[in-house]
């Protein structure tokens, strides 16, 4: 099997010496396998990590240095029944497209046996006085249909349990197959003897249940997994670089390094991050920002892979690529999202670990009892037969994995990307959430808050001399006109630019450099928290005055997190003036300003030991301490890397709707998943004494365990309601009242904001 592809174009390296392989993992048919195949890997020298995705079937090793052998690992895997080969996209989509049309075709098969054959049994249990040559009749024609009907739809479970014992192991499959195999075996002895009754109704109609729920499992899973497929899709696997000459070539993205300039044409996908050069369009961000609307983008603004680009031919000067770009990042925290397992789920792994022996054991005690006391072997036989059937722990092992998968990817289409395994459960639990105020609460960039009191004309005109600086402000102009295109100007650093328009010198920058201190003066000494960008254009002059502003959803999500329940504070290193104004604006009544990253720590652990189960959400490089001690954490997308490490989730958009999505998630999830083990529980303590007593029938046990996995896998599914609110992976919008609508605005202009470059300082 080594020697099946080359192992070592498989392994990455990072720089610090990590190794990681991925592969496709071929032989797994339940949630069980995880825990067997992680367990039977740890013990191997030198292997750090062993981690299944069991959603797309891939196995990922890590390790450090070179005492591991990755051979062996192939070699202890195929021992064990399973097989590897690489992972590709496609291919793996075809497979999984090809594996539900097989399960279907099985379905199909075995339920139009079991309608059938019950047709044919209703015959043989309603006709009391029915003649035994008759009653022969229906069971060898049941058996007709149902041995081979059971040959073709049993074969998802019979490989599977092939498998496993060939390999010296037990899993979920091999008590269902025995089950199935005796009941048909015991209906033809019974048909061959004359006897009154045979199962073959309890044969087929077992095997159509289990395949409608492991069809249901494969369909969910799948359905979650092509979140990760559009992503990929989303990726450019070229980039047109440029050479220093102009020269253009077509190379793959992996050649492509920072500091490149690639050009990339209308119609095309951006294939790095990076800052555009030259050219202007219109983008398709929705991945990125969370907003439909496409964004006109000029020269210098940032843009990122994966956006749509529209009207004009963009250059971009390469600052991520192949691997590195926020594209690749949001796909890694997907992926282990959906390969994380809560403390629920590792319980559940556990236990159905331990079950299949259990099961087999409580089989052969219930035939022995019953021989013991005088009962015949035929019906020893049926009786442990129907404990095969009915403790198959088929729901307790999609109990917890198939909430977290649905919940995963209803948090995804949301807005929210896990980066924790028992994050769901920890969210769910949170009952006070502590903000950070600058890049949380607010808008990581500065705007514009008084555009409405100054001309258009002023303000075009300004837009544009804006483009030609790289000044944080000057951004916050250039932002009122998107569709503005930079002036031929002049730029003096720490001063403003000027430009010659219509032979009228234009000057924006400072008020000195604009000959409007006094005018400035007169606003300081009104509002010494704003921050004043000056125009003047012959005798056109104005003063934007720039801040931060709250969220567009702030004061509607702090609101709406408070009317479930949630205590609100926030702690910041700004000024506590500004936190004060921005306290009183969102209706915050617990809040602290001018702090240091030891003091958000330090009022974190203060409500611990309150008892609180804290959710921080903050962004800033001092917020990565905090983060970390919190009981569970949040982080924009656009924070810093160290940041979103020390979170356990992070959310796209400049909404704070996510933050509530995630809540709310999180607690169906966790409701959810302590209904299905709770239904697990409460079928095997009430079923399993019933079959071993030899109360029920193989056909009623059949119906009652897949019955019962059935209804986790539905239950499951409610876990994504309301993650259906949009096509793209984006925060879905509250909706604010006319009330609330206006108490925004007042906002945005009244003195809620904080001085950035105070603020850069402080934070």
């Amino acid at each position: 099997m080594t020697a099946a592809f080359d192992l070592d174009s498989l392994v990455t390296r990072s720089e610090n010496g990590a190794r990681r392989f991925e592969a496709a993992i071929d032989g797994m048919t339940c949630a069980a396998c995880i825990g067997e195949i992680e367990h039977g890997l740890s013990d191997l020298p030198g292997l750090d990590h062993a981690r299944v995705n069991y959603g797309n079937r891939r196995l990922a090793l890590e390790w450090r240095g070179d005492s591991f052998d990755l051979a062996a690992a192939f070699e202890r895997l195929r021992r064990m029944g399973y097989t590897l080969h690489p992972f590709e996209l496609a291919q793996s989509e075809r497979e999984e497209i090809e594996t539900s049309r097989f399960l279907l075709r099985c379905l199909a098969i075995a339920g139009f046996a079991a309608m059938n054959i019950m047709l044919l049994s209703v015959g043989v249990w309603v006709g009391g006085d029915i003649d035994p040559a008759t009653r022969d009749l229906f069971h060898g024609v049941s058996a007709l249909i149902a041995l081979p009907a059971a040959a073709f739809a049993g074969q998802p479970f019979f490989k599977s349990a092939f498998g496993a014992l060939r390999a010296g192991r037990l899993n979920m499959d091999v008590p269902i197959s025995l089950g199935v195999l005796l009941a048909l075996g015991m209906s033809v002895y019974e048909t061959l003897t004359h006897a009154e009754h045979a199962y073959f109704d309890s044969a087929t109609m077992l095997l159509s249940f289990l395949l409608l729920g492991r069809f249901l499992d494969h369909a969910m899973r799948r359905k979650t997994r092509a979140v990760a497929a559009n992503l990929a899709a989303l990726r450019a696997p070229l980039a047109c670089r440029l050479s220093s000459d102009g020269a253009e070539t077509l190379v793959p993205l992996a050649k492509i390094a920072a500091g490149d300039i690639v050009r990339v044409k209308p119609g095309e996908r951006l294939p790095v991050d990076g800052v555009i050069e030259t050219g202007a369009s219109q983008l398709d961000e929705s991945l990125i920002t969370g907003e439909t609307k496409q964004r006109a983008v000029l020269s210098g603004d940032q843009v990122y892979a994966g956006s749509m680009n529209y009207d004009g031919a963009l250059t971009i000067r390469v600052e991520a690529g192949n691997g590195e770009t926020l594209l690749d990042d949001i796909e890694r925290l997907l992926e282990k999202a959906t390969n994380a397992r809560s403390r629920y789920r590792r319980l559940a792994d556990r236990v159905s670990r331990l079950y299949a022996p259990m099961v087999h054991l409580a089989a052969l005690s219930t035939a022995l009892f019953w021989m013991w006391h005088g009962a015949s072997l035929h019906h020893a036989l049926i009786t442990a037969i129907c404990v095969l059937i009915i403790t198959c722990p088929c729901a307790l092992a999609l109990a917890v994995p198939a909430v977290q998968v649905v919940a995963s990817g209803a948090l995804f289409r949301a807005g929210v990307l896990l980066n924790s395994a028992d994050a769901i459960e920890r969210l769910a639990e949170a009952d006070t959430i502590v903000f950070d105020k600058t890049g949380t609460l607010t808008t990581p960039e500065p705007r514009v808050v008084n555009a409405r009191e100054i001309d258009a004309g002023v303000i075009d005109l300004a837009a544009r001399l804006a483009r030609a600086s790289s000044h944080p402000l000057a951004r916050a102009v250039a932002q009122e006109r998107p569709r503005a295109t930079a002036l031929d100007a002049r730029e003096d650093h720490g001063q403003g630019v000027c430009a010659m328009v219509a032979g009228v010198e234009a000057r924006l920058g400072s008020p000195h450099f604009c000959g409007l201190d006094h005018e400035a003066a007169r606003l300081d000494a009104l509002d010494g928290d704003v921050s004043l960008v000056a125009f003047r254009h012959g005798d056109a002059q104005a003063l934007f005055q720039i801040r931060q502003v709250l969220r567009s959803d702030a004061v509607e999500a702090i609101t709406a997190l408070k009317e479930r329940g949630v205590a609100i504070e926030i702690l910041s290193g700004d000024r506590v003036e500004a936190v004060e104004k921005i306290a009183r604006a969102l209706g915050v009544s617990t809040w602290s300003g001018a702090l240091k990253p030891a003091g958000k720590v330090a009022r974190l652990e203060a409500l611990r030991a309150e008892g609180r189960k804290v959710l921080m959400v903050g962004d800033g490089l001092n917020d990565a301490p905090a983060l970390a001690s919190a009981y569970v954490s949040i982080s924009p997308i656009d924070a810093t890397q160290i940041t979103q490490a020390a979170a356990d989730a992070v959310f796209l958009g400049e909404r704070l709707a996510p933050v509530l999505t995630a809540l709310e998630v999180a607690r169906r999830a966790r409701a959810l998943m302590r209904e299905n083990l709770a239904l697990s529980v409460i079928y095997n303590v009430l079923a399993v004494p019933l079959a071993m007593a030899g109360l029920l029938t193989p056909l009623i046990a059949a119906a009652a365990m897949s019955g019962s996995s059935i209804l986790v896998t539905l239950n499951a599914l409610r876990a994504g309601a309301g993650g259906e609110r949009s096509p793209s992976p984006q925060a879905p919008p509250l909706h604010l009242s006319p009330a609330s609508r206006e108490r925004e605005q007042d906002v945005a202009s009244a003195d809620a904001r904080e001085h950035v470059t105070r603020l850069e300082a402080a934070e």
